[in-house]
């Protein structure tokens, strides 16, 4: 069993940055690709960002790319989501998810393991 567990919400005015933390424990981290979502008030869960087990591979939503960035310290067996020039349509919970396999997906429906999210609130 894996758990996930999610750092680094809050609030931030239109422009700023965030970096938001997701440390994993149980299984191998480095053989599992890892993702993070989100979700507005009233919206489906989306995609945000991937990458590959062994970290040289991402896929960037086009809703963000340009803004933000993810990466991972296998050592530490933690993810990051590097959010920058943040904007009010960003404000969602945003999850951090793993998968039993060293791929990238961009699907929600092929992780296997999910945190508990964490709130990030854009402000003008």
């Amino acid at each position: 069993q894996v758990q996930l567990v999610e750092s680094g919400g809050g609030l931030v005015q239109a422009g700023g940055s965030l970096r938001l933390s997701c440390t994993a424990s149980g299984g191998t981290f480095s053989s599992s690709a890892m993702g993070w979502f989100r979700q507005a008030p009233g919206k489906e869960r989306e995609f945000v960002a991937t990458i590959s087990g062994g970290g040289r591979l991402t896929i960037i939503s086009d809703s963000v790319k340009g803004r933000f960035a993810i990466s991972r310290d296998n050592a530490k067996n933690t993810v990051f989501l590097q959010m920058n020039s943040l904007k009010l349509d960003d404000t969602a919970v945003y999850y951090c998810a793993s998968r039993l396999s060293p791929f990238r997906s961009g699907r929600l429906a092929e992780y296997d393991y999910w945190g508990q999210g964490t709130q990030v609130t854009v402000s003008s």
